[in-house]
């Protein structure tokens, strides 16, 4: 059985009391021209807390606006890195179009330096899978003038000789080719020796020469030699390289060494392709003779 509790003040009277209590306050804050206790109890609850709202209102206003202000950055980093990457580019290209341009005027140089010849210029488009272009293919074939033993010219001289052709290509063996063998001829003194390839070499950027006659002849380090004009493929006067080492062989009656090679094998891109070949020339020598 439960037992009503006897102290519970009934809810009228807590009621009529808050009432009285509230009267009395206000007469209070009304007689005391608002400096009674209700301004009192505002100062201590109401006050604060619209202080606290109006800090909540403020903070969260300053993070929209930050959040605005981090949008309108990231758009613009975006907008910054767009910009920069396309002047990455332009740069990239303004660079290759710099070394291409080098790189024609080069074969520009060649071409006058070989004026007397007619050529075809061509982009070589594969080597032999190697550091060095021993061998590589041209873009040019038959269809453009091209035929097996032409001369091809490349850096400042000669880079190798037309060993096989296809309508719209051609194979061609460089100087540096171990089977690679050139008659050359020192310009100084006419004294004529043999230029071998021998890829071995390559990485000291130098080709073999022997068999130059051991006679009074001065030679020196740093001489041209040329292609000789009893070469049986190569034209006369192509520019091979510079004699970096010589020395007397045992036999005392040659002499060999070594030739840094006009043209740098590492990077062969463009080349020019003399369209007339040795032979081509020797039969046009002997038509004009029997005229």
């Amino acid at each position: 059985m439960k037992i009503k509790n006897q102290n519970r003040i009934p809810s009228k009277y807590v009621l009529l009391i808050l009432i009285i209590i509230c009267g009395v306050l206000l007469g209070a804050e009304q007689f005391s021209g608002g400096r009674g206790p209700l301004r009192l109890i505002g100062n201590y609850t109401i006050i604060p807390m619209q202080k606290g709202i109006s800090y909540i209102g403020r903070w969260m206003g300053d993070l929209t606006d930050n959040f605005k202000t981090l949008d309108e950055l990231k758009a613009e980093n975006e907008e910054l890195q767009a910009k920069l990457d396309d002047m990455n580019i332009d740069n990239t290209r303004l660079r290759q179009e710099q070394y291409e341009l080098e790189r024609l005027q080069e074969l520009y140089k060649l071409d006058q330096n070989y004026a007397d010849y007619e050529k075809v210029g061509a982009h070589v488009i594969a080597n032999n899978g190697t550091n060095w272009f021993s061998s590589f293919t041209i873009d040019k074939g038959s269809n453009d003038g091209i035929a097996v033993d032409m001369n091809v010219l490349a850096g400042s001289g000669l880079a190798g000789i037309v060993t096989e052709v296809g309508p719209d290509y051609a194979h061609v063996r460089a100087i540096i080719d171990d089977e690679s063998n050139v008659s050359g001829m020192v310009l100084s003194t006419s004294d004529l020796c043999m230029v071998r390839g021998d890829l071995k070499l390559m990485s000291d950027g130098r080709i073999r020469f022997e068999k130059l006659p051991n006679n009074d002849s001065k030679i020196d380090v740093g001489e041209q030699v040329v292609t000789s004009h009893i070469s049986s493929k190569f034209l006369q006067g192509i520019f091979i390289g510079y004699i970096s080492d010589i020395e007397v062989d045992s036999n005392n009656l040659t002499r060999s060494g070594y030739i840094t090679p006009a043209v740098d094998f590492s990077n062969l891109q463009e080349v020019l392709v003399i369209t007339s070949t040795k032979q081509d020339l020797v039969n046009h020598d002997s038509e004009e003779e029997g005229e």
